[in-house]
Formats: structure tokens, C-alpha cells, sequence
């Protein structure tokens, strides 16, 4: 970035030039496998993460290395924070392939590296050795879930809104077919002043509609792939949030806990 911003002001290149190369700047390259965007942090307020699921491992374990082993000059000479002090996830990634990460990522541990493998929500964190603690600091967020069966993707969400700065307020297996049970983790949440709620269900997924009536904050509903039939694997989940009757809801894919998780992160910051 120096180097553009130098050469824009001795008039060696034009502004339209210079926005290009900062643009073009901010993505790194890497064996013409993946553009890694290593500026995602500064730009929306939670690190980079690596979608595990659907790609080879060589593949996987190459955007990794690629990332960490970016030029030691250009992290000493730069004065934005350097891949040491950061945080990459690692998302959908099975317990199997973090047994496998781990033992090809043992020389970034001897360096100093934190591996932190969350296997319920299937989140590896990899941390910096001058990586700070995340303090929460844009308020809280509230995430419930219908079943024991919608915690991996209740979990998914938590650790983004944690990782984004939020602190997380959870509330698993409250469901429609005990609805006794929901009442007073909502009341609780409205207490401590939540943002937004999370609400992840399969089946006919009804539990977002109800929590929506109830409150009046805004409510993200999830759909899981937990159900079977006619509508089976999440389909009448989905429609059934979509068609809700209930104001104030948004709906997100089919068991997409990461993207609920950054809508929700989004709401806190701008109403900060």
C-alpha cells in the first residue's frame, strides 16, 4: 500500500491507477487455488474463513500454509496488523480432517500458533501467537435452537457473533413441542438486551414465527436439513419461515449458521 501511495504522489501513476492496485492489493494470491482476503477483518469486523467442506485436502491445507507463510518482510515493514496478531477460521471442517490438519500443522503450534478446534459447531480457529483475546463490545446477541439436533448449526453461529465481537446468549432444545420451555429464556434475553435473536429449527420449522410474535427485536430464522418426508432435509423449514405470518424475520440457507451469525454481527455494529 506504501508503495501505490508513493507512486501516486510522485505522479508515476494516476488515481484511478493507484484505486486498481490498492483494490487488487488486498487479495493474496495463492497457487491459483483460492484469493484469500487477508484486509476481510478491517473491512467487516470478523476474520476470514475458510469454507472446508467441498474442497481437497492439498487444496485446503495449501490456502493455509499459503496464508501464514506470507513474506515476513511485508509483515514487518507494514503497519497494519500482521498475520501474527490475527485469527482464520477453518468452517465445516469434520473432526477427521482436523485430525489431519493438526499433524500437518504441527510447525505453526512450535511457532506459537493456537489451534482451537470447536467439533459441535465444526470451527477451527487458528490464532496468532500475538493474537489478543476477543472482548465483547457491540452488544448481545441471542441464539435458541428448536432441538438438540439444531445445536451444530446454533454453535456455527455462536462462534461467529463471539468472533465478531458480540457476546452470545444461548438457549438449545426449547422447541414448539415443549413451548413451556421457551418462555423465560426469551423473557431472560430481552432482559439482558439483546440485538437480535438467532432461531434455528427443522421439521416445520415454526419456531422462528413464535419467537418473532413475541418480540421486537429482529429475529434470523435458520432452517436445518432435520427432518424427513415430504419436506425433508430442511425444505419445509425454509418454506414455512419464508411464508411466516410473523413481522420482523429474516431468513437464511438451509442450515447457514455462518451467515446468520455475520447478518446478526451486522445488526449489532450498526446499532451501536
Amino acid at each position: 500500500m506504501k508503495k501505490i501511495l508513493k507512486e501516486l504522489l510522485e505522479e508515476k501513476i494516476t488515481i484511478e491507477e493507484a484505486e486498481i492496485l490498492l483494490k487488487t492489493n488486498s487479495i493474496l494470491e495463492l497457487d491459483e487455488i483460492a484469493n484469500f482476503d487477508k484486509n476481510r477483518e478491517n473491512r467487516t469486523g470478523f476474520p476470514e474463513a475458510i469454507l472446508a467442506q467441498g474442497k481437497e485436502y492439498e487444496d485446503l491445507i495449501a490456502i493455509i500454509k499459503g496464508y501464514f507463510n506470507e513474506e515476513e518482510s511485508e509483515r514487518e515493514n507494514s503497519k497494519e496488523k500482521s498475520v501474527l496478531e490475527k485469527s482464520v477460521l477453518i468452517t465445516r471442517l469434520t473432526k477427521k480432517l482436523y485430525l489431519k490438519l493438526e499433524k500437518d500443522l504441527e510447525y505453526l503450534k512450535n511457532e506459537g500458533f493456537k489451534l482451537n478446534y470447536n467439533h459441535k459447531a465444526r470451527i477451527l480457529k487458528i490464532s496468532g501467537p500475538k493474537a489478543i483475546a476477543i472482548s465483547p463490545k457491540y452488544g448481545k446477541i441471542g441464539i435458541i435452537t428448536a432441538g438438540t439436533s439444531d445445536i451444530a448449526i446454533g454453535e456455527e453461529a455462536r462462534v461467529i457473533v463471539e468472533e465478531g465481537g458480540c457476546e452470545v446468549l444461548t438457549s438449545y432444545d426449547v422447541g414448539v413441542a415443549g413451548i413451556h420451555r421457551l418462555f423465560p429464556q426469551i423473557a431472560k434475553m430481552i432482559e439482558e438486551k439483546v440485538q437480535a435473536i438467532i432461531v434455528c429449527a427443522g421439521m416445520e420449522g415454526a419456531l422462528p414465527s413464535v419467537v418473532a410474535g413475541l418480540v421486537d427485536v429482529p429475529v434470523i430464522g435458520v432452517p436445518t436439513s432435520v427432518g424427513y418426508g415430504v419436506g425433508g432435509k430442511g425444505k419445509a423449514a425454509l418454506y414455512a419461515m419464508l411464508q411466516s405470518c410473523a413481522p420482523g424475520i429474516a431468513v437464511v440457507n438451509i442450515d447457514n449458521g455462518f451467515g446468520a451469525g455475520v447478518f446478526a454481527l451486522t445488526l449489532a455494529k450498526n446499532n451501536k
